[in-house]
């Protein structure tokens, strides 16, 4: 895929494997970006045309693309800032309290365990975290959540989600690591929630994520903080006449620069087919997880993602070294892993680099 990977300028510098933090940015774009903000500038953002042109409907197209992309309903899909916004919204509206359980994994970023921390000393629930691979195992009678990641941010391990959604407690998953990276089919999932971000393997800005609900869930929900994205009627604020719809979790407005990013990043990768984009990342990452065995490595276990993570003894020490040879990975706080993120993108010499130096 070089057309692909000449998309991207940062490729033309350093092998970037990182996009599970922020994905690498297209050159169509800076420009798109950079072409809505000029314009802004030049001819003004405050009449009726700017508003409904160039904000209401980019942000209705990329709802409708992102909804294709996670196989649900327009309807159903809200806008946030990021995943963990999402989450923040799914348990902020819950009505969760004393007697119940919110199970999690062993496995979950800051994003998904701080809102739950919260709510956990707000409103008193309880969180019970279990190895990431017996989450559908250990939900009881006292859980009213699942909360989880669909692709661990720090193995690359795959929920089961047929089992998770068979145990029978309403499941809320973080897709930062899912979207865009692997196929996602929320129905085929089970997940009541699916909350993801825009600038990961999206390649879109940051301050943009989704948020996945299920048809039958919307109208039972009122958001917790409520803004003029949420209003059906805008004339009667103070009834707080909802949209129907996901929308209704919407406080606010994307800003026309970022709808703007993250639709030319979307038309670059749809333009070499996600299924394909999905498929290539895939087998690079098997390929590259195989190698690192092969040379003596031990590669945590792993499901079939785009993450890599091996073993180190000091892993902070050895992203560090691999940024200064061109080759930009990550650690995880706490954990004893470096992690690769592998795309598309990502081209066969890279990784033999990349091997040359990790072993």
């Amino acid at each position: 895929m070089d057309d692909l990977r000449a998309a991207f300028p940062v490729f033309e510098r350093l092998a970037y494997l990182n996009a599970g933090t922020n994905g690498p940015v297209p050159h169509v774009a800076v420009e798109a970006a950079a072409t809505e903000l000029r314009q802004q500038a030049d001819t003004g953002r405050g009449d009726q045309a700017f508003f409904e042109e160039r904000v209401l409907a980019p942000v209705d197209e990329l709802r409708r693309r992102v909804a294709a992309l996670l196989a649900c309903e327009p309807d159903e899909l809200a806008l946030t800032d990021s995943t963990t916004g999402g989450v923040n919204a799914v348990l902020s509206m819950l009505e969760l309290g004393p007697d119940d359980e919110v199970l999690t994994s062993d496995e979950e970023h800051p994003g998904v365990l701080a809102p739950l921390g919260a709510g956990m000393g707000r409103r008193g629930f309880e969180v019970r975290s279990v190895p990431f691979d017996q989450l559908p195992a250990e939900v009881g009678p006292r859980t009213r959540l699942v909360a989880a990641s669909h692709v661990s941010w720090i193995t690359g391990r795959v929920v089961d989600g047929a089992a998770l959604a068979a145990a029978g407690a309403p499941v809320l998953l973080d897709g930062a690591q899912g979207l865009g990276a692997v196929p996602v089919d929320v129905r085929a999932l089970g997940c009541d929630f699916y909350a993801a971000s825009g600038q990961k393997w999206l390649c879109g800005p940051n301050g943009l994520g989704y948020l996945f609900l299920r048809a039958e869930r919307i109208g039972e929900l009122v958001p917790a903080w409520a803004g003029y994205g949420s209003l059906a009627h805008t004339e009667r604020p103070l009834d707080l006449v909802l949209h129907e719809d996901a929308r209704r979790f919407e406080a606010g407005v994307v800003a026309p620069h970022q709808s703007a990013w993250a639709l030319a990043a979307l038309d670059v990768l749809e333009g070499f087919g996600i299924a394909d984009v999905h498929e290539r990342a895939a087998q690079l990452a098997a390929h590259l997880a195989s190698e690192l065995e092969e040379r003596g490595l031990n590669v945590a276990p792993r499901g079939n993602s785009t993450l890599v993570s091996w073993e180190s003894p000091d892993p902070a020490a050895d992203t560090v070294a691999l940024r200064e040879q061109g080759f930009v990975v990550r650690h995880l706080p706490g954990r004893p892993y470096v992690r690769a993120s592998v795309g598309a993108w990502t081209s066969e010499k890279e990784l033999e680099g990349l091997l040359a130096l990790a072993a």
